[in-house]
Formats: C-alpha cells, structure tokens, sequence
C-alpha cells in the first residue's frame, strides 16, 4: 500500500501545472468560505457585545424586545419589584441601555451608547485599565470604553469633559471589555440614575432586569413565574441566540451570506471537479499500465482518492492561511473589522471540501476503471 500511495504522489505532482491549478481552485474556494463565515460570526459576536460583556445569568424583557439589545421596550418599576420576590431570584436590578449624541471636548458630535448600571451594585461594571470604579459614583461620572470605536470620542483620558443633553459629564476611568460594539458607535458606562436623567425616555426606564438566580435550577422556575407577570425571561446564552437568530433570518445578513458561501462552494467544485477530471484524462495510460501489470481496481481507486485526499487537504491547510493572513491584516488597519475564525467555520470549510474532493474523485474514478489495457498499449 505504501507503494501504491508513493506512486500515486509521484504521478499527481509530476504535472505541476495541474497540480497547482487543482490547489488553487481548493485554496481560493476554502479562502472565501472561510471570509464569508467567519465575517459573519464576527457580526453575531458584535451584535450581542452588551449581552457578552454585561455577562447576567439571566435577563428579563418584554416579549418584543428579543431581537438586539437597542430594541428594548422599557418597562414599569413595579416589575422589577415583582422579579425580586420570585422564590430563586437572589437578587435583580435594573439595567439602562441607551442612544446618546455627545459633545465632545473640541466640539464635535458623536453618537454613543450609554449603559446605565445599577447604582448599589453596579452590576456588570466593565474592568478598569485606568481610574476608581467608586469614581462613577461622583457627579457626572461617566466610564468609556477601549475599544475598536474609542478613537471617536477622540482618545480620551481621565479627567476629558463633555456634553449630554446640556449636562456636564466626566470621564472618571477607562475600560476594556471582551466584545466591542457592532454599530459603530463608542460606550459609556454609568450609573442608571444618572442615564435615566440625562437621556431623555418615555415614562418607564428600566430597559432590562438582570437576574441572579440562587441555583441554575432555580431558572425555569424564574422563567414561568415571569411568563406569569407577561414578560419573558432568558439566559445569557438564550438571548445572544435569539440576537443571532434574528440577524441570521430575518435581515438580509444571513441571505446574503449564505448565497456567498454556496457560491464559493460551487466555485471551488467546479474548478477543481474539471481539472481533476482532465489530469485524470491526460494520464489514462499509466493507470492502463498499471493495469496491464496487475493492479487490481480497489488499487487504482485507492490512488484516485489519496490524489483528491491530498489535494484537498493541502488546499484546505492553504485556504485557511490565506484566510486569517488577511484578516489579521485587515483588523490591523481597520481595527473595527467584525471578522472571528470560530471551530464551526472551519468544519463547515472542512465538511465542503471533502465533498470537493469527494465528487472530484468519484469522476476519475468511474472513468479508471473502465480503461481496458489492451485499449492502451492498441493506442
């Protein structure tokens, strides 16, 4: 078997042109599935970043508000009353998610997002690079992120003042998150007093309750008692899906991401489908001659699959270089870049490649074995 695999590297390599075009139609169809997906799931990741950093066991809402954290519908204080006395419920407060336009120190106006904490327990407080965390509590305080969309508040440091509706604010320290924003606009962390007075909202306040249960089997009790009060309870992890799902299918993202991956897919079968077929073609008489001193056909079909095999796998190994080069060279120059190579992008790249190389073979493999020696040597 050793030799039989030796053989069938020496033959596929021999034509370099073939060979390289049969990497290069793998490489260039994994390199863009793996751009696509992985673009996408740094968008999903974006999109749920106050879910992710905030980092609640469990939050409660509206029932209509399950589609991005800004789509909050607020809700009336004697909910979060309600919450508290729920058996399981160790502790809930409240949570201000919020648009703002700020004026920053050299005049000009750049839209934020202001998450207001709660003001016992500030829960979900970023972590400090910079500054107090007891400094939020002094007046106008105000935390900013450093992220990808800190630049825009024009870098500043503590002690940097701006304006909020007429309001005099302070930047009092600098944190950093795990997952900067998607929208493109900066955050600013305070307390929930003080973002439910400065930014001006309809008559209830309370975007969402963060919920501490005492035991994780306490949730779905939590969840129906809820239901009960007419509102909807869900995990971190439930709710990050719900974002993702709603981005996946009911926008244009997912669409438009799908129809790119099956394009990159249909692509690479295509190029490399043809040139394997045709380096199949052009080299009929070594499998002849293969055939005429012995070779059985289970051994001419174990060579077909070892070239699409490696063919594949090299051009998979190629493709997802390529792929992280760029991106990595991409967040480097655009540091807002949403792009995240996650293990499902890659098996996903993985599984359409084996079908690549699958279908490839399965061509030259029905052609092989109908090649009769004596059609060969006649030739």
């Amino acid at each position: 078997m050793k030799q039989i695999f030796t053989l069938a590297y020496k033959l596929l390599v021999s034509d370099r042109g073939k060979y390289m075009a049969l990497l290069v139609g793998t490489t260039f169809s994994v390199f863009l599935i793996v751009q696509m997906t992985s673009s996408f799931a740094g968008i999903l990741t974006k999109a749920s970043a106050t879910v992710i950093n905030v980092g609640a066991k469990v939050w409660v809402m509206d029932p209509a508000a399950t589609n991005t954290v800004f789509g909050s519908i607020p809700m009336p204080d004697y909910v979060l009353d309600a919450v508290r006395s729920i058996n399981g419920v160790k502790y809930a407060v409240p949570l201000s998610v919020n648009s703002a336009m700020l004026r920053l120190h050299d005049g000009a106006y750049q839209a934020a997002t202001v998450i207001g904490l709660d003001d016992t327990s500030l829960l979900g407080r970023p972590k400090l690079l910079q500054g107090d965390i007891d400094d939020i509590f002094a007046e106008n305080g105000f935390i900013a992120v450093k992220d990808e969309e800190f630049p825009k508040l024009g870098n500043p440091t503590v002690g940097t003042e701006f304006e909020l509706n007429d309001y005099r604010g302070k930047i009092v320290g600098i944190a950093t998150v795990p997952t900067g924003a998607l929208f493109g606009t900066p955050t600013l962390y305070t307390t929930y007093y003080r973002s439910i007075t400065y930014i001006p909202s309809m008559r209830f306040t309370i975007s969402y309750i963060l919920v501490e249960p005492k035991a994780n089997s306490d949730i779905p009790y939590i969840k129906r008692q809820v239901a009960a009060l007419g509102y909807l309870a869900m995990t971190n992890r439930e709710f990050q899906t719900g974002i993702s799902n709603y981005l996946k299918y009911r926008t244009s993202i997912g669409t438009n991401t799908l129809l790119m991956t099956v394009i990159s897919f249909l692509v690479g079968l295509s190029i490399t489908g043809q040139t394997f077929y045709t380096f199949i073609l052009e080299n009929l008489e070594h499998f002849g001659a293969l055939k005429a001193m012995g070779a059985k056909g289970r051994e001419l079909v174990y060579v077909i699959i070892f070239q699409a095999g490696f063919t594949a796998l090299v051009g998979y190994g190629l493709g997802i270089g390529l792929a992280t080069l760029l991106i990595t060279a991409a967040k480097l120059r655009l540091p807002e870049y949403a792009s995240r190579v996650t293990f499902t992008n890659l098996g996903l790249a993985f599984v359409l490649v084996v079908i690549i190389a699958s279908a490839s073979g399965y061509a030259g493999v029905r052609r092989v074995l109908k090649i009769e020696p004596f059609d060969i040597f006649r030739g």
